[in-house]
């Protein structure tokens, strides 16, 4: 069975391009393969009601960024400041990096 695949990766810079938080830009902070789902920093924002804990003694209500589809979101280049579609460049040691495909600029 292929393993699923996400096209981003934790700590890039995404677009989100649909649902109610289109247009926003954000870091992603989580990324799950399995359920092909990111979480973006600031992006689909859910409350969530907490017991007390003795890390959190007064407890309450928490607003934290729930996974959204990884097709909803493109990868932003920071150098041409546009959403763009992830390449792959081959080096000379036969490792894969990933290329924005307007400006040619190497990812991390």
């Amino acid at each position: 069975m292929l393993k699923p695949k996400v096209h981003v990766r934790k700590g890039d810079t995404v677009l989100v391009i649909r649902g109610k938080s289109a247009g926003k830009k954000g870091k992603v902070l989580e990324v799950h393969p399995a359920k092909s789902r990111v979480a973006v920093e600031g992006v689909n924002k859910m409350k969530r009601h907490t017991k007390p804990t003795r890390q959190l003694p007064q407890g309450g209500i928490m607003e934290r960024e729930a996974p959204i589809h990884s097709s909803n979101v493109m990868l932003f280049c920071t150098k041409c400041n546009k959403p763009t579609r992830v390449g792959k460049k081959i080096q000379e040691d036969g490792k894969a990096i990933r290329q924005c495909k307007k400006c040619g600029e190497l990812l991390s």
